[in-house]
């Protein structure tokens, strides 16, 4: 199993979190930005720079993603595409997206698009706190110790 972020837009605190888990689980963590990400130094954590353009990191997370692998994205359509090659997701803010619910979400992404799209202002979501942190980092931990268990039968 290994952790991918798509790390453009993955917030620090976010990031800082997953590092631990990585170190204390020994798991791989893979970052995949248009921009080069540092990472602390360790043979677990790698930062993957991919070209610049229009989901380029999205697209290299999918191809290179086994079935099993955790992907942390706000990114409803790349969520989508994991799902649906059976990879796990976990949003920044927390909450798993499933099979159950992302279409929910991803029609909700195209609707607010299309508002967008009329000039309508949606504004964005808050800023991260210490709430949304633990919501992350009890989610991860759910996640990680479930298939953690399910490799080690």
């Amino acid at each position: 199993m290994k952790i991918w972020i798509d790390a453009d837009a993955a917030p620090k605190m976010i990031k800082e979190i997953i590092y631990r888990a990585s170190l204390r689980l020994k798991l791989e963590v893979v970052l995949v930005a248009n921009s080069w990400i540092q990472t602390p130094k360790s043979r677990l954590i790698t930062s993957i720079q991919v070209g610049a353009g229009f989901d380029v990191a999205d697209d290299y997370i999918v191809e290179h993603c086994a079935p099993g692998d955790l992907i942390i994205t706000a990114d409803i359509p790349l969520a989508s595409e994991v799902i649906e090659k059976g990879g796990l997701v976990l949003r920044p803010r927390g909450g798993p997206l499933t099979g159950a619910n992302i279409q929910q979400r991803l029609t909700m992404r195209n609707f607010m698009d299309d508002l967008r799209a009329t000039g309508v202002k949606t504004g964005g979501p808050p800023p991260m706190d210490a709430k949304d942190r633990q919501k992350f980092a009890s989610h991860l931990d759910k996640i990680l110790t479930r298939e953690l268990r399910k490799l080690s039968r």
